[in-house]
């Protein structure tokens, strides 16, 4: 296998996956394929949805066809050319207790019928086990991982190990780590199912960026059973390469109609709030009138359209670098997904070492949720820990954001810095210009057309959480830093007296005399006047 990726952002990758039967696109949703009760034959799935990779369970192929599909072979027993990925039984473990295989014959099996990726026999540790029983869980599946080299035959088939835990962090750790150690070219969460289906995603976001912070950056990661575009924007982000879906068929046989933000019962339904081939060419009414039969395959296709049309806008977000924005308009359709995004607080360093410097388009910033996103963390990290102030600056002249950006090159500072210039030419080089703003607190002026500096929109009024972010950088920046006395230009109806209380607490702190300015309009001539004597 080989894993090539081409583009980035936050933790999520589009990249390709090469196979001995083919390549195909990550971020990539397999639709589980159930030949038992499959509503869409996979060769349709292929020609309507243009699929190439689908995931089947080796275990119940070989329940219900055993040397059948060894002798015909996964690919044509399925009648599918493209790729295919077998899961081994796990998940049967984890629902009826065991599987009448053991973990050498579904490896046997799994090259018998010749599949492209395979997975070993884990013991999943499921949901609200005990610490005991999740220590067993992981300590018998990288048993078992440990064992494959000596199993298989064969080194044409991807393999998959699994990572276990459950909601025992540290488990998950020591398993993602052990696990990255051996020799497969794929990893897997195991046992988030449950998490999901009970909306638990700040739960889930710990237990993906616990193993992705200690598997091997170079190896995709599956998350098994993330079968719903609700949750789709997410899993990439948090680096989910590959996930599965019997979502679209469980869903159609209980005739329950997927849209991109949850689900609905048909019976519900007035309008399809859709525009893929099936909604358009029926209504609800004339589709509860179908045959059930019918109405599970058009159904099935329906939650298709929906799984694939979300992939195709969460790459096209990657593409943009929009895919923070694209998540934080997602987080606000559902409470738990928005609960998500704010644990992501935790993990912000990991977030920000992981993501791209530099992007093609600037963001938007809409609220205090944005604060954690990697670009602002880095202008905070950056400027505590990398930059120094002209070494000649004596003076901080602390000024207020301007809707002009980048600040330096706005009509107000353009005017008050010549002002200066005018008044103090042989000491200008004294005084140094400082913007605060947000959402990146301060930004000094020789800077500020570095991106992303310059190349954002924010949305006002700002939240409380916001100003407070602000106010903070201020107070740090100041401490840290080395200047005689700060002029600060107050702007009290935007930022409510939090940047004057900062910078009185940071020049205390330092000793520092403090000079500021109040004006009812803040570039005000009144206001340039009390600067300009300020400085001199």
């Amino acid at each position: 296998m080989s894993f090539e990726i081409r583009d980035r952002d936050l933790l999520a990758r589009i990249g390709r996956i090469r196979t001995k039967s083919g390549v195909f696109e990550t971020p990539a949703l397999l639709p589980v394929i159930n030949p038992a009760v499959q509503p869409i034959p996979p060769k349709k799935i292929k020609e309507l949805f243009n699929c190439k990779a689908l995931i089947t369970n080796a275990y119940i192929i070989r329940k219900h066809f055993a040397d059948k599909a060894v002798h015909k072979g996964i690919h044509k027993l399925l009648d599918f050319d493209g790729v295919l990925m077998t899961d081994s039984g796990a998940y049967q473990i984890l629902v009826y207790g065991d599987v009448e295989v053991s973990p050498e014959e579904i490896v046997s099996y799994q090259e018998g019928i010749n599949t492209d990726i395979a997975t070993i026999l884990d013991v999943p540790t499921g949901w609200e086990v005990t610490r005991e029983y999740a220590q067993q869980t992981v300590k018998e599946t990288l048993k078992r991982a440990k064992k494959l080299s000596k199993i298989k035959t064969r080194d044409d088939i991807v393999w998959v190990g699994p990572v276990q835990g459950g909601n025992h962090l540290d488990l998950v750790a020591k398993s993602a780590k052990e696990m990255g150690k051996l020799p497969f070219e794929i990893h897997a969460l195991g046992s988030p199912t449950p998490v999901m289906e009970q909306y638990l995603f700040d739960t889930l976001v710990n237990m993906v960026l616990t193993a992705k912070m200690n598997l091997p950056l170079d190896r995709p990661l599956h998350l098994f059973g993330a079968g719903h575009p609700l949750m789709f924007a997410l899993a990439v982000a948090l680096g989910c390469d590959l996930f599965d879906s019997a979502a679209y068929a469980i869903y159609a046989r209980e005739d329950r109609y997927m849209t991109e933000y949850g689900t609905v019962k048909l019976n519900r339904l007035a309008y399809f709030p859709c525009s893929c081939p099936i909604c358009t060419r029926n209504d609800p009414e004339n589709l509860r009138e179908t045959s059930k039969n019918e109405r599970q395959k058009l159904l099935a296709q329906h939650n298709l359209y929906v799984c694939f049309s979300e992939i195709r806008r969460v790459k096209q977000a990657i593409v943009e670098g929009r895919l923070w924005e694209y998540l934080e308009m997602k987080a606000h359709g559902h409470p738990s997904l928005l609960q998500a995004l704010k644990r992501l607080k935790k993990y912000e360093d990991y977030l920000e070492r992981s993501s791209p410097v530099t992007k093609r388009s600037g963001l938007f910033f809409f609220s205090s949720v944005g604060l954690t996103r990697p670009e602002i963390v880095r202008h905070r990290k950056r400027l505590l820990e990398s930059y120094s102030p002209p070494k000649e600056a004596k003076t901080l002249l602390l000024l207020p954001q301007t809707t002009t950006k980048p600040f330096h090159k706005s009509v107000e500072q353009r005017r008050l810095w010549k002002e200066i210039e005018g008044r103090v030419s042989e000491r200008v080089g004294r005084i140094h210009i400082c913007t605060y703003a947000a959402p990146f607190g301060v930004v000094p002026a020789e800077i500020d057309e570095v991106y992303p500096l310059s190349q954002y929109e924010s949305a006002s009024p700002f939240d409380v959480e916001t100003i407070d972010y602000v106010a903070e950088q201020v107070e740090n920046y100041i401490v840290e830093t080395n200047y005689d006395r700060v002029i600060l230009l107050e702007k009290s109806e935007v930022w409510k007296g939090k940047i004057v209380a900062a910078c009185k607490k940071a020049c205390r702190k330092r000793k520092l005399s403090l000079t500021v300015i109040k004006s009812r309009r803040s570039w005000s001539k009144n206001a340039f006047n009390k600067i300009l004597k300020a400085v001199q």
